[in-house]
Protein backbone atom coordinates (compact mmCIF):
# COMPACT_ATOMS: atom_id res chain seq x y z
CA UNK A 1 0.00 0.00 0.00
CA UNK A 2 1.44 3.43 -1.06
CA UNK A 3 2.06 5.92 1.52
CA UNK A 4 -1.07 8.03 0.22
CA UNK A 5 -3.21 5.84 0.85
CA UNK A 6 -2.22 4.18 4.01
CA UNK A 7 -2.08 8.46 5.15
CA UNK A 8 -5.65 8.50 3.67
CA UNK A 9 -7.41 5.62 5.24
CA UNK A 10 -5.57 5.91 8.49
CA UNK A 11 -7.10 10.05 8.88
CA UNK A 12 -10.70 8.42 7.86
CA UNK A 13 -10.26 5.85 10.87
CA UNK A 14 -9.37 8.37 12.82
CA UNK A 15 -11.83 11.10 11.97
CA UNK A 16 -14.35 7.84 12.04
CA UNK A 17 -13.48 7.59 15.64
CA UNK A 18 -14.67 11.19 16.46
CA UNK A 19 -17.96 11.07 14.90
CA UNK A 20 -19.17 7.64 16.20
CA UNK A 21 -21.68 8.25 18.82
CA UNK A 22 -20.18 7.45 22.09
CA UNK A 23 -23.70 6.74 23.06
CA UNK A 24 -25.09 3.06 22.95
CA UNK A 25 -26.60 2.20 19.11
CA UNK A 26 -30.22 0.69 19.44
CA UNK A 27 -32.43 -0.89 16.87
CA UNK A 28 -35.89 -2.12 17.36
CA UNK A 29 -37.94 -4.72 15.98
CA UNK A 30 -41.22 -5.57 15.74
CA UNK A 31 -43.16 -3.12 17.87
CA UNK A 32 -46.61 -4.20 18.76
CA UNK A 33 -49.21 -3.10 21.06
CA UNK A 34 -52.20 -5.03 22.71
CA UNK A 35 -55.53 -3.67 21.63
CA UNK A 36 -58.12 -3.11 24.54
CA UNK A 37 -61.48 -3.18 25.18
CA UNK A 38 -63.10 0.23 26.08
CA UNK A 39 -63.03 0.10 29.77
CA UNK A 40 -59.44 -1.01 29.94
CA UNK A 41 -57.06 1.77 31.39
CA UNK A 42 -53.79 -0.32 30.73
CA UNK A 43 -51.93 -3.17 27.89
CA UNK A 44 -48.59 -3.58 26.93
CA UNK A 45 -46.41 -3.41 24.29
CA UNK A 46 -43.78 -5.36 23.17
CA UNK A 47 -40.72 -5.71 20.70
CA UNK A 48 -37.66 -6.66 20.33
CA UNK A 49 -34.47 -4.43 21.20
CA UNK A 50 -30.76 -4.64 20.60
CA UNK A 51 -28.05 -2.46 21.53
CA UNK A 52 -24.58 -2.32 20.18
CA UNK A 53 -22.84 -1.25 23.27
CA UNK A 54 -23.90 -2.72 26.74
CA UNK A 55 -26.64 -0.24 28.11
CA UNK A 56 -29.92 -0.02 29.86
CA UNK A 57 -33.63 0.82 28.61
CA UNK A 58 -34.25 3.13 31.68
CA UNK A 59 -37.72 4.45 30.69
CA UNK A 60 -40.64 4.48 28.15
CA UNK A 61 -42.69 7.51 27.09
CA UNK A 62 -46.14 7.36 25.06
CA UNK A 63 -48.62 10.25 25.01
CA UNK A 64 -51.61 7.65 24.75
CA UNK A 65 -50.58 6.86 28.42
CA UNK A 66 -50.92 8.70 31.70
CA UNK A 67 -47.93 6.40 33.07
CA UNK A 68 -45.53 4.26 31.29
CA UNK A 69 -43.45 1.87 32.93
CA UNK A 70 -40.46 -0.93 31.72
CA UNK A 71 -41.44 -4.37 33.91
CA UNK A 72 -41.02 -7.42 34.06
CA UNK A 73 -43.33 -10.52 34.89
CA UNK A 74 -41.66 -13.39 37.11
CA UNK A 75 -42.73 -16.77 38.93
CA UNK A 76 -42.05 -15.87 42.94
CA UNK A 77 -43.32 -18.66 44.82
CA UNK A 78 -45.56 -20.69 42.29
CA UNK A 79 -47.47 -16.65 41.36
CA UNK A 80 -46.67 -14.97 38.32
CA UNK A 81 -46.09 -11.56 39.54
CA UNK A 82 -45.63 -8.60 37.04
CA UNK A 83 -43.09 -5.23 38.68
CA UNK A 84 -41.97 -2.23 37.85
CA UNK A 85 -37.90 -2.36 37.26
CA UNK A 86 -37.25 0.88 38.78
CA UNK A 87 -33.18 0.78 37.21
CA UNK A 88 -34.40 -0.40 34.36
CA UNK A 89 -34.03 -3.41 31.63
CA UNK A 90 -30.41 -4.27 30.98
CA UNK A 91 -29.27 -4.37 27.50
CA UNK A 92 -26.43 -6.52 26.96
CA UNK A 93 -23.67 -5.47 23.80
CA UNK A 94 -25.20 -7.50 20.66
CA UNK A 95 -28.33 -9.34 22.20
CA UNK A 96 -31.29 -8.72 21.10
CA UNK A 97 -33.78 -8.48 24.67
CA UNK A 98 -37.14 -9.73 23.74
CA UNK A 99 -40.05 -7.82 25.37
CA UNK A 100 -43.05 -10.05 24.73
CA UNK A 101 -46.96 -10.96 26.52
CA UNK A 102 -45.47 -12.48 29.89
CA UNK A 103 -41.69 -11.75 30.19
CA UNK A 104 -39.82 -7.90 29.78
CA UNK A 105 -42.53 -5.67 28.63
CA UNK A 106 -43.46 -1.52 28.36
CA UNK A 107 -46.67 -0.96 30.69
CA UNK A 108 -48.60 1.63 29.59
CA UNK A 109 -51.67 3.12 32.39
CA UNK A 110 -53.68 5.51 32.90
CA UNK A 111 -54.37 5.34 28.58
CA UNK A 112 -56.17 8.38 27.44
CA UNK A 113 -57.96 6.44 24.92
CA UNK A 114 -58.90 2.94 23.76
CA UNK A 115 -56.66 0.84 21.83
CA UNK A 116 -58.04 0.13 18.53
CA UNK A 117 -56.44 -2.62 16.06
CA UNK A 118 -54.88 -0.69 13.06
CA UNK A 119 -53.79 2.49 15.18
CA UNK A 120 -50.31 3.40 15.64
CA UNK A 121 -48.83 3.97 19.35
CA UNK A 122 -45.89 6.75 19.43
CA UNK A 123 -43.29 5.84 22.02
CA UNK A 124 -40.40 7.17 23.17
CA UNK A 125 -37.83 5.11 24.85
CA UNK A 126 -34.77 6.57 26.61
CA UNK A 127 -31.62 4.43 26.53
CA UNK A 128 -28.64 4.84 28.92
CA UNK A 129 -25.11 4.14 28.04
CA UNK A 130 -22.53 2.86 30.75
CA UNK A 131 -21.21 6.35 30.05
CA UNK A 132 -24.64 7.10 32.05
CA UNK A 133 -25.52 9.47 28.69
CA UNK A 134 -29.13 9.24 27.55
CA UNK A 135 -30.07 8.84 24.06
CA UNK A 136 -33.83 8.55 23.15
CA UNK A 137 -35.40 6.23 20.18
CA UNK A 138 -38.68 7.49 18.83
CA UNK A 139 -40.68 4.03 17.75
CA UNK A 140 -44.46 4.25 16.24
CA UNK A 141 -45.79 0.71 17.53
CA UNK A 142 -48.98 -0.76 15.56
CA UNK A 143 -51.99 -1.90 17.74
CA UNK A 144 -52.70 -5.47 17.46
CA UNK A 145 -55.96 -7.64 18.30
CA UNK A 146 -56.76 -8.67 21.47
CA UNK A 147 -55.25 -12.56 22.26
CA UNK A 148 -57.83 -15.14 22.49
CA UNK A 149 -58.59 -16.46 26.16
CA UNK A 150 -56.63 -19.35 25.63
CA UNK A 151 -53.39 -17.79 24.70
CA UNK A 152 -54.43 -14.00 26.25
CA UNK A 153 -51.56 -13.82 29.48
CA UNK A 154 -53.75 -12.64 32.58
CA UNK A 155 -50.79 -10.52 33.80
CA UNK A 156 -52.90 -6.97 33.63
CA UNK A 157 -56.42 -8.44 34.92
CA UNK A 158 -56.98 -5.93 37.78
CA UNK A 159 -56.34 -8.80 40.94
CA UNK A 160 -52.63 -8.85 39.97
CA UNK A 161 -50.34 -8.37 42.69
CA UNK A 162 -47.79 -5.30 41.27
Amino acid sequence: MNRTIRTTVLSALISAAFVLPAHAQVTVKDPWVRATVPAMKATGAFMQITSVQDARLVEARSPVAGLVEVHEMAMDKGIMKMRALPNGLDLPAGKGVELKPGGYHVMLMDLKQQMKEGDTVPMTLVIEGKDKKRTTVEVKAPVKPLATATTMDKDHAHGMKH
